[in-house]
């Protein structure tokens, strides 16, 4: 491992270095879900209800269109786990002022308490990892992420940090 923190052989990876760095992140995301995952289970939730929770979180009002661009799944699968989120009193849904067709929604005080019990278990994880690895690394990490997105899933990206701002 030595080898690997010499910014010239990072360049220059193996395949067997790169399927090393597949590997990881594949256990690094099951690890990263682990937690989240064990708490649906017991609401006969999963990943897709926990990812509609984390983005209208992150904008309340958002609309359904929204949502469905960044989450980039089927109309007909958003609408299944937000039926049941709205069923279930974590999310409402409130028909546009200005376009009666869309429609905005917003987490319920209900569902923000599970949005944060959910979130703040992966954040426990995010920032032991971080504090373990440092803050060169943190920075490392960020790149090596946004380098993997396509570039329509950056700009989106990008969009909601700078809303932040």
């Amino acid at each position: 491992m030595a080898e690997m923190h010499s910014g010239e052989n990072l360049l220059f990876l193996t395949d067997e270095q790169l399927r090393q760095g597949i590997e990881a992140m594949f256990f690094a995301y099951r690890g990263f879900t682990a937690d989240p995952d064990r708490i649906l289970a017991t609401m006969a939730y999963g990943r897709a209800h926990h990812r509609a929770l984390h983005f209208i979180a992150r904008r309340p009002g958002t609309t359904v269109n929204n949502l469905l661009g960044i989450l980039g799944v089927t109309k007909q699968s958003l609408n299944r786990v937000l039926r049941t989120l709205i069923e279930d009193g974590l999310v409402e849904s409130q028909q546009g002022k200005t376009d009666r067709r869309e429609r905005h929604l917003t987490l319920t005080d209900k569902g923000r308490g599970l949005e944060q019990t959910l979130s703040d278990a992966q954040r426990a994880r995010m920032r032991a990892a971080y504090r373990k690895a440092g803050p060169e690394a943190v920075a490392g990490f960020r790149q090596v992420l946004e380098a993997m997105m396509d570039p329509d899933m950056r700009r989106k990206y990008h969009a909601i940090r700078e809303a932040d701002t």
